[in-house]
């Protein structure tokens, strides 16, 4: 263990092996991260694209090529904001779906054997831990 490794570091090191580990499990799931990324984004509701593109931090452009890419695999479909017809919302199709819950169960998986490394006390502190750190984010990943 590395007794000099600070918060900060460790949260860097920590976000590099989920990254890593996210779009190993993407490839092997034939999902980029950024569709991955997407798919976790609008996994329970239809998301309006100006939403999405600030939750992925994405240009509308980029945002729109990462849309037409995986509505063209039949991923997501655009439907009309019925709140505002200027709009349009990305939902999940049947395939999108099933393609989430695949990536979603592998990397859960991938995760969980990471953190069933520790002793259940630390697990437990662990994981409470980050559950205070997250709280006020955006839910992109269902628990």
């Amino acid at each position: 263990m590395d007794e000099g490794l600070g918060a900060a570091s460790g949260l860097v090191r920590l976000t590099f092996m989920v990254q890593n580990l996210y779009a190993e499990v993407g490839r092997g799931c034939d999902l980029t991260v950024a569709q991955a990324q997407m798919l976790c984004s609008i996994a329970d509701r239809c998301v309006g694209m100006a939403e999405l593109s600030a939750t992925l931090g994405l240009e509308k452009s980029s945002l729109t090529g990462l849309v037409d890419r995986a509505e063209h695999r039949g991923l997501v479909v655009r439907e009309a904001d019925p709140a505002d017809r200027r709009a349009v919302r990305v939902c999940l199709t049947k395939a999108g779906t099933a393609a989430l819950n695949r990536f979603h169960a592998e990397v859960t998986e991938r995760l969980d054997q990471l953190v069933d490394q520790l002793p259940a006390a630390e697990r437990d502190r662990f994981t409470r831990t980050l559950r205070r750190i997250v709280a006020d984010s955006p839910a992109v990943f269902a628990s």
